[in-house]
């Protein structure tokens, strides 16, 4: 069996109980190089055998869980943040379909939700955003047209870019010819939830100066959007007194 594990955005605690027991479980580990934290290996077995995986193509990971897979081996493959979220694991699962190859997926926390934590954010404050939209840039992985920053940023919703932190000015750029406006609240931050993390709360258009200030080329998300001032929401109805729900009847003051 090839487990999919989600190694979460940084901090080793940060991994779920399921994923931390497959590790302990798990006879073979493919882990995603540098971008998961190596304080996870610390779960593995002693005779467990570690692959780093950025230096092996596809086929070559694929071979080895086959390999495992005929010695009737448990395998994790380790993929940072949440595997889901641009974590080409689709296609490693359509492989093992073609050769028979039972799998089986572990849900992580991604870098947008560790970074969230580190500035204590909420994406979805009533009055400002109700959505979350995740995308990047385009760099040597192709963007659909109809998903471009631009057509994104005329949303004016909360927004989480990944992989896009060597693209800072022409971020800032299509993000503002997109409707945001230049001053809107943007935040930059640097290995989430990681022992050296770095969090910059600045604006769109000084995004990329940010970003030289403080060294920063890549391992960064960027966000964007109202909700980073934390101010002109509303407060949720959830909790008015005069708001009905299955659990609380209405109250009116008299």
């Amino acid at each position: 069996m090839v487990y999919f594990v989600g190694a979460g955005s940084g901090a080793a605690d940060l991994i779920t109980v399921r994923g931390k027991n497959l590790l302990e479980k798990a006879d073979v580990i493919i882990y995603a190089g540098s971008l998961v934290n190596p304080e996870l290996l610390t779960y593995a077995k002693e005779d467990c055998e570690i692959h780093n995986s950025a230096y092996m193509t596809l086929d070559e990971v694929i071979a080895v869980m086959e390999h495992a897979q005929k010695e009737e081996k448990v395998v994790v493959r380790l993929h940072t943040g949440e595997p889901s979220i641009y974590g080409a694991v689709r296609e490693q699962m359509d492989i093992l379909d073609e050769r028979g190859i039972a799998y089986e997926s572990c849900p992580g926390v991604s870098a947008c939700f560790g970074a969230a934590s580190s500035l204590n954010l909420e994406y979805t404050l009533p009055g400002i955003s109700q959505s979350l939209i995740i995308t990047r840039m385009e760099g040597k992985t192709k963007v659909p047209p109809k998903e471009s920053i631009e057509s994104f940023a005329a949303h004016q919703a909360s927004m989480a870019i990944y992989l896009s932190t060597g693209m800072l000015e022409e971020l800032s750029k299509r993000l503002i010819e997109g409707g945001y406006p230049a001053e809107t609240p943007a935040a930059l931050v640097y290995k989430a939830t990681w022992p050296e993390e770095a969090c910059y709360v600045t604006t769109i258009e000084k995004l990329a100066q940010t970003a030289a200030e403080h060294g920063i080329t890549k391992t960064a998300i960027v966000l964007v959007g109202d909700v980073i001032a934390y101010a002109g929401y509303e407060k949720s109805r959830l909790y008015a007194p005069d708001f009905e729900t299955e659990f609380r009847k209405r109250r009116v003051d008299r």
